[in-house]
């Protein structure tokens, strides 16, 4: 495996272990062992369980028979990982007969439409063994032993189940482990955003010491004149504008409160307040105020830094200003447009949705979910999108290898664009361009 591809791995791995919580996964998996009697693991997408040794220990005893064996855990990996790439091909679970002859299921853990996993179910039996499946079992697994009486046992141990309850327990182990990947992201997402928001509080605060170090006497109360100024953007629908008065009020607040939580906390509801009422006062209803002010304010009590409390005072001026846009019947499609131009224009370099939102001053959620609305997709699925139509344009061209073409649309790695265009045009980029030459 080459470095960039090792690197690849690498992150993905992390990524699952990053945004996944193990020990309440395990918890799970090990209630459903419980209720069902059918072993699960999860393996990233190498094949290799993200799991200690201690909780492999609790696999069936075929299983711990195979892994003993010289080369069999790593034929078992080396299944994982095939059976977990078709199943993030399809985009479902997918089921399949293991190398030891047994039958197995893979469930895709898949975010932003990255495959960062698999959900491994088994060893089961669809059905009673007869004479011809000892014989196949015996011929499938003779280069890993030459004593096959446990191993015989052990797969007598094995439950007997039917398609349907494969179905359902593939199906159930896909909904429960992607949508605790998907609370995951959201906590990922959320925490980028605060590293962000800190950098904005700080570069604003550095500058504010600076300029008040030069002033006879510094002005140090909370200026109540922005606050006006913030009402009447928000009334306008002036986007830009808004968010920057937004954020020098937040440093304000940050700053003078001498980084004390509750101050902070007070403080960000009195504006959010204020926003709200500028959102009412043009044709919000009330009752959708209240309800967004009622979930914000909670979200603003469980945060425990002036940061994270920033952040999410900031997804309530995203909000109503959503709604003030609604409200005045103003296209969403020039802000578009603009993002759309961005992402043409610079798809060849390794973009991030926070470069692209700051692109057009929007925070990265709001872009994201405005995009969304929009056009039906994504902002990264949009990326995708126009670098696979570069490539296609590109693969016209004999003269450029695949390598070429993967760097010219933004890709360190050709064996991942290779995966992306396959996964978008049903064909790798090698087989597309044979296609284009018969024509």
């Amino acid at each position: 495996m080459d470095d960039g591809k090792k690197d690849n791995n690498t992150n993905s791995r992390t990524k699952l272990l990053n945004f996944i919580n193990t020990k309440i996964l395990k918890d799970i998996l090990d209630a459903f062992t419980e209720t069902t009697g059918l072993m699960a693991n999860i393996v990233d997408i190498d094949g290799k369980s993200i799991f200690s040794r201690k909780d492999l220990s609790k696999c069936c005893r075929f299983c711990k028979l195979i892994y003993n064996t010289q080369h069999g855990l790593e034929r078992c990996r080396g299944a994982y990982k095939r059976a977990g790439k078709q199943a993030a091909m399809f985009g479902e679970p997918y089921i399949f007969r293991c190398p030891s002859g047994l039958i197995e299921w893979a469930s895709p853990i898949i975010v932003e439409g990255e495959h960062l996993g698999t959900i491994i179910c088994g060893q089961v039996l669809m059905w009673q063994p007869e004479e011809f499946f000892w014989i196949e079992l015996r011929e499938m697994n003779q280069e890993l032993t030459s004593d096959f009486t446990e191993l015989f046992q052990a797969v007598e141990e094995l439950p007997v189940v039917s398609a349907s309850m494969v179905r359902s327990a593939s199906y159930l182990m896909y909904i429960v482990a992607n949508y605790i990947m998907k609370s995951g992201w959201e906590n990922y997402i959320h925490t980028k955003e605060i590293i962000y928001q800190q950098s904005l509080l700080h570069e604003e605060i550095e500058n504010r010491k600076n300029l008040e170090n030069k002033l006879p006497k510094p002005a140090l109360e909370y200026n109540i004149s922005i606050e006006s100024d913030l009402t009447t953007k928000i009334k306008l629908g002036e986007e830009k504008a808004a968010r920057e008065l937004f954020q020098r009020l937040l440093t304000d607040i940050v700053l003078y409160s001498n980084n004390q939580t509750a101050i902070v906390q007070t403080k960000v509801i009195e504006l959010c307040v204020i926003i709200s009422r500028s959102a009412v006062s043009v044709g919000i209803p009330m009752e959708v105020a209240c309800e967004e002010n009622t979930k914000i304010f909670q979200e603003i009590y469980h945060e425990t830094t002036p940061e994270g409390i920033c952040v999410v005072g900031q997804k309530l001026l995203d909000f109503f200003l959503e709604q003030v846009q609604k409200t005045n019947q103003k296209p969403y499609h020039s802000r578009i447009q603009e993002i759309q131009r961005y992402i043409q224009n610079n798809f060849n370099r390794n973009l991030t949705l926070e470069e692209i939102a700051q692109s057009v001053y929007l925070s990265p959620s709001y872009a994201s979910r405005l995009f969304k609305k929009v056009q039906n997709m994504s902002l990264m699925e949009y990326l995708t999108r126009v670098r696979i139509e570069e490539a296609k344009r590109l693969l016209h061209n004999p003269q450029y290898l695949i390598d070429e073409i993967a760097e010219n649309i933004g890709y360190d790695d050709a064996s991942y664009f290779t995966k992306v265009f396959k996964r978008y045009e049903g064909v790798t980029p090698t087989q597309y361009r044979k296609t284009l030459q018969k024509a």
